[in-house]
């Protein structure tokens, strides 16, 4: 159980890594820093937004409309955020005693 416990956490920690790359690269093609043409940046481009994009589209159904700004990231990290401190203030006292 406390292997299931580190995992999910991980887990977490690894998609709020994937969900800032995410951002990153897309400010980079949005400013013309980074070049779609390149087969290795649409990859990692692509890869990122086939992982982030599903959540992120549900939680936009949420947000108003800021126009082109798109905090729906930061909703997320936040979100993410806060399961990994209710799974370390709630589940990890129950798995550890």
């Amino acid at each position: 159980m406390i292997a299931i416990f580190y995992l999910v956490l991980q887990v977490l920690k690894l998609y709020s890594y994937v969900v800032i790359a995410n951002v990153i690269i897309s400010w980079l093609v949005a400013f013309n820093v980074l070049n779609t043409s390149n087969r290795f940046v649409y990859a990692i481009l692509d890869f990122t937004y086939r992982l982030t994009e599903p959540i992120l589209n549900k939680i936009r159904r949420f947000l108003p409309n800021l126009g082109a700004l798109d905090i729906s990231p930061i909703i997320l990290l936040l979100l993410i955020w806060f399961i990994e401190m209710c799974m370390k203030l709630y589940i990890a006292p129950i798995i550890f005693n």
